[in-house]
């Protein structure tokens, strides 16, 4: 969302961003590979920048980590079967 949607709409770089939000290039890069998770200080930090809330951020970071991990252990969890109260 950040490298597809913001960079483009505000023409922003990798270094732009980095210096806007007060971080290095290596962080964004980092980011936007998604080889990093966006943190609670970036989250503050783009919300800051993009005129949003930090919630924003870290509500889109917790929808790709429960995607990751339902893709990651779905057969495992298929498995579990519910209790029902008695």
């Amino acid at each position: 969302m950040l490298r597809e949607d913001f960079l483009p709409d505000y023409e922003l770089t990798v270094s732009g961003l980095a210096e806007a939000v007060g971080v290095s290039r290596q962080s964004i890069n980092e980011l936007l590979r998604e080889r990093r998770a966006i943190s609670p200080e970036m989250a503050l930090r783009l919300a800051r920048l993009f005129g949003n809330s930090p919630e924003f951020w870290l509500n889109a970071q917790r929808a790709v980590d429960l995607w990751d991990a339902e893709l990651l252990i779905e057969k495992d969890v298929r498995r579990i079967k519910p209790l029902s109260a008695a």
